[in-house]
């Protein structure tokens, strides 16, 4: 399953880019994919994300681990912001 992230950054781009590549074991951990990420061009507090994740299920457990939850938050990431697409195959 492929879903599109998008959340708002309160503390700047490279904050949340340094973090969110030095993660990689916790998102092995719950079968997620970094696909692609970015931001509009004249926008760097809003992050998309493309991610390929193995099941639904795996996708909220990630989403209800407090750890990462923390991690996002310390990387500056508006929680409250997050809208998710979920792709069609």
């Amino acid at each position: 399953m492929k879903i599109i992230m998008n959340v708002r950054l309160k503390e700047g781009y490279e904050k949340w880019k340094n973090l969110f590549l030095s993660v990689d074991t916790h998102r092995e951990k719950y079968g997620i994919k970094v696909l692609a990420y970015g931001h509009p061009k004249d926008d760097e507090t809003k992050i998309y994300q493309v991610l390929e994740i193995e099941s639904m299920e795996k996708m909220q457990a990630a989403m209800q681990d407090p750890e990462l939850a923390k991690l996002r938050t310390d990387a500056g990431v508006d929680l409250d912001s997050q809208e998710l697409v979920f792709l069609v195959e």
